[in-house]
Order: structure tokens, then sequence, then C-alpha cells
């Protein structure tokens, strides 16, 4: 297990596909961070399995 992961996403604004470092110290996570194309602010919320392998879900932030 690593403690920390780069996960890919697309972006909920633009559709680009980025990707984002994930901190695989907590099982659970819900935060802020600005897409690195459009620049807009997405939710994600991310959760770590028993294997220390982490699973991102991104949404608009005026969903």
């Amino acid at each position: 297990m690593h403690l920390q992961e780069e996960c890919f996403l697309d972006c909920p604004y633009c559709g680009e596909p980025i990707s984002v470092l994930v901190d695989c110290s907590c099982e659970q996570q819900t935060y802020i961070e600005d897409c690195q194309v459009c620049c807009q602010p997405m939710l994600l919320h991310i959760s770590v399995d028993q294997e220390g392998m982490p699973e991102v879900y991104a949404q608009r932030e005026d969903e």
C-alpha cells in the first residue's frame, strides 16, 4: 500500500481527463479541488478500500 496514489478522472465541467493525488491514509475524504484544465471547483469524494486502493468520484460544486 502506498500513502499516496495518482487517480485519473474526467472533469465534470469540461470533460477533460485529469489526475489527482490521493492521500490513502484516510478511508473517506471529501474536498474541493480546482480542475487543472478549466480551473472550475470540483467536489471530490474519495474512499479507500481495505487494500489501500482509492476510488474517486468528482461532481460539480454547484450540484
